[in-house]
């Protein structure tokens, strides 16, 4: 009977032992994403450079985090997203082009639009409402999200920061109710109502009784001195450690407010940046990019103080250029909300570890929309990226394995008045062609010979032009892309095509 008892407790021992060196299980497996998303940041403004030749802003700006995730994983010198925020965010949980979902400008108040009266031009009825956890809801685009098949398939999704998928006071507003786990300082609003906790991150110190833009969730900072940034960081590193411990594999969703307006000071970083004789705007702006900087270095110690940083996919990216406050981001032309290239081109840097080559670029274009397929398929959920109704996934890209369709077109639509006229832009290859809605005008460029778009070549090129216009109106009819009404003639604006063969 004891031998029996001892021979029990003896393999009862070996199985546990052998269970302990077993490897992990499939979903363990499986590796953790970090979207370390960026909000209002240019293709320029980083001290890593993006262009083939350094700038007066990579010199001016100092990103040594990022610098050093470029060292060990490969940076994309292509990477797009649209020239604003709420659609860029509507279409990576989407996997839509910004046409297909209609949430075409940025999103606050429901039923209402920030755009002001236009001249010529009456908006179309947009999706102002975001994006919906309820199907039916009106003016809003409801979809299985990333984060819901992400959580399906057996991830914890933790969102941190800016969210901006819906409107106030709709289903949206909370990531909660569209597959995440763990909501951080997420709500409806595009921008913090201040980056100070002394003012307990509202805007009420300066516009009293406006609380619509206040960050929720982070009251145990009010009062303090600590920054918006570094407060995300810290509640985001504390998600990591329980998602760890969890032994689950975790998708964090990095989204900072930072650098969005209001341009407040990161007195961490700030004077440094005066001593370096910057003006008010420039050293404030510093300041929050190094801020974001720093929480990217933070991010990535904890996960290799956890032991997951081997195990942990990193993608940096920004949701759109930088504003028109901020110096421009040559050779680049334009800003945030245009159609040019320092409105859409953003940074992006992959480290997938035992998969990217270190230190290597990649010059091939992609949009914010490949990210839904593409983190779906690094998932191993390879069935669920199929669901990608405009996104392509870049993951051949990354792993060298499988066909990249280079010359794809990829497009933006922009059908708003808000700061901008409305407009729509097709790329296919080297090609640019760019659809002004208000004076019916085309304007096309060659962007590996012009990356200002300085030399409009609609003239010499009319057969280059006739098919891109043929490709962006073909896309816009079978996505249902609605174009904004003349006020005259009370008809919608002509598709492209039509413009260019009367």
């Amino acid at each position: 009977m004891h031998n029996s008892i001892y021979s029990c407790l003896f393999f009862l021992a070996l199985f546990n032992c052998s269970q302990k060196d077993k490897p992990e299980s499939a979903l363990q497996q499986r590796p953790n994403i970090v979207f370390f998303f960026v909000d209002d940041m240019g293709w320029q403004d980083t001290s890593l450079p993006f262009h083939t030749e350094t700038t007066n802003l990579n010199r001016q700006y100092f990103t040594p985090n990022m610098e050093q995730l470029a060292k060990e994983g490969v940076k994309f010198t292509q990477a797009y997203a649209t020239a604003v925020c709420s659609p860029s965010r509507i279409s990576l949980m989407t996997g839509m082009n910004a046409a297909r979902h209609k949430v075409t400008t940025w999103t606050l108040r429901k039923d209402k639009s920030p755009e002001p009266d236009h001249p010529t031009l009456r908006p179309p009825e947009w999706n102002v409402n975001g994006l919906s956890a309820i199907p039916g809801q009106e003016r809003s685009i409801y979809s299985e999200t990333l984060p819901q098949l992400l959580k399906k398939g057996g991830y914890k999704t933790i969102h941190v920061g800016k969210a901006h998928f819906g409107a106030k006071g709709t289903s949206g507003e909370d990531p909660l109710n569209l597959g995440f786990d763990v909501n951080i300082g997420g709500h409806a609003a595009g921008g913090p109502g201040s980056y100070w906790a002394k003012y307990n991150f509202s805007a009420h110190w300066r516009s009293p009784n406006n609380h619509i833009w206040d960050v929720p969730g982070l009251e145990k900072y009010h009062g303090s001195d600590t920054y918006l940034t570094e407060a995300l960081t810290v509640e985001a590193n504390k998600a990591i450690d329980k998602a760890v411990e969890e032994k689950k594999p975790f998708y964090l969703y990095m989204s900072h407010y930072a650098i969005h307006a209001p341009w407040e000071k990161d007195d961490r970083f700030h004077q440094k940046y005066v001593d370096a004789g910057l003006n008010k705007f420039d050293a404030v702006y510093a300041s929050m990019l190094e801020g974001m900087d720093k929480s990217l270095g933070d991010i990535r110690a904890n996960l290799k103080r956890l032991g997951v940083d081997q195990h942990t996919i990193i993608v940096f990216m920004s949701d759109n250029g930088a504003p028109k406050q901020a110096a421009r981001n040559l050779p680049l032309r334009g800003h945030k909300l245009t159609p040019y290239e320092g409105g859409i081109r953003v940074p992006m840097i992959v480290k997938w570890p035992g998969v990217t080559q270190a230190g290597s670029i990649n010059k091939q274009y992609l949009i914010i929309e490949d990210i839904f397929p593409t983190f779906l398929e690094m998932a191993g959920l390879d069935s669920e990226a199929e669901k990608s109704t405009d996104g392509v996934s870049f993951k051949p890209l990354l792993t060298g394995k499988g066909a990249y369709q280079s010359d794809r077109p990829i497009y933006w639509h922009y059908p708003n008045t808000y700061d901008q006229p409305p407009y729509s832009v097709v790329r296919k290859g080297d090609w640019k062609l760019i659809y002004h809605h208000a004076g019916r005008k085309l304007e096309l460029f060659n962007l590996i010979n012009d990356l200002r778009e300085e030399k409009d070549l609609l003239v010499e090129n009319k057969s280059k032009a006739e098919e891109l216009a043929k490709l962006l109106s073909d896309h816009l009819i079978e996505t249902g892309g609605q174009m904004p009404i003349d006020k005259v003639s009370g008809n919608p604006v002509d598709y492209p095509v039509n413009v260019l063969l009367d």
